[in-house]
């Protein structure tokens, strides 16, 4: 079994948190009685789940000792670039996979399979699409690195506040006022209605069952 969309809806819930929360840390209220100074951006947050930056296989591939350790990589230096213009917020991903393998004998390329993932409110996994990239090691060589490169497509009426919504976050609020000390992003309806058009674009390595369960304990 593969990551599933489960196991990813699951990684994002923390990523979606925090992603409120910094939107409730920009939105502070100004003492002028002009609201919430910051209102967070359409496009979606980008990041990689715990435990998929990384794969570890073995040769034999039923041992795990460190005899039977063949190759290990990471993904890093993740990048993102947003399209915030039109019916479609297009987010592009790029990234670059290192990696290191034990036997250094004759040239080899190996092909490893990632994933991208856009999360809705931080649970709700609306699409996923499997690529690959190639690495290649020079005969002799323990090290090789490869560029990945994703994108993920949102429409702007799925990630835009409410007007209500949003007019409720930036609506004057003068000292003295009943509510002037209250953040509108902790109270509920305000909270629903953010991680509704909150989305993140996860990517990571596309893990068997074994290799999550490796990455959890190593």
């Amino acid at each position: 079994m593969q990551v599933t969309a489960e196991r990813i809806g699951r990684a994002a819930v923390l990523a979606a948190a925090l992603g409120v929360s910094a939107c409730a840390g920009r939105g502070e209220l100004d003492s002028s009685g002009t609201g919430i100074a910051t209102v967070r951006s359409a496009c979606p947050s980008v990041g990689v789940p715990a435990g998929t930056g990384d794969v570890t296989l073995f040769d034999p591939a039923g041992r795990r000792d460190a005899d039977a350790l063949d190759l290990s990589a990471t993904m890093t230096n993740v990048r993102s670039t947003c399209t915030d213009q039109g019916d479609q917020i297009l987010t592009g991903v790029t990234f670059d996979v290192q990696a290191r393998r034990q036997r250094t004998g004759a040239p080899r390329d190996v092909t490893l399979p990632f994933f991208i993932a856009v999360v809705r409110g931080g649970s709700a996994v609306v699409a996923k699409r499997v690529s690959q990239v190639t690495l290649h090691f020079d005969a002799g060589s323990t090290r090789a690195q490869g560029p990945g490169t994703a994108s993920t497509l949102v429409t702007r009426t799925a990630a835009t506040l409410p007007d209500a919504i949003r007019r409720q976050i930036t609506r004057k609020r003068k000292a003295g006022d009943e509510d002037a000390a209250v953040d509108p992003l902790t109270q509920p309806e305000v909270r629903a209605a953010v991680l509704r058009t909150s989305f993140e674009a996860l990517v990571g390595f596309q893990l068997t069952d074994e290799q999550l369960k490796y990455n959890a304990t190593r």
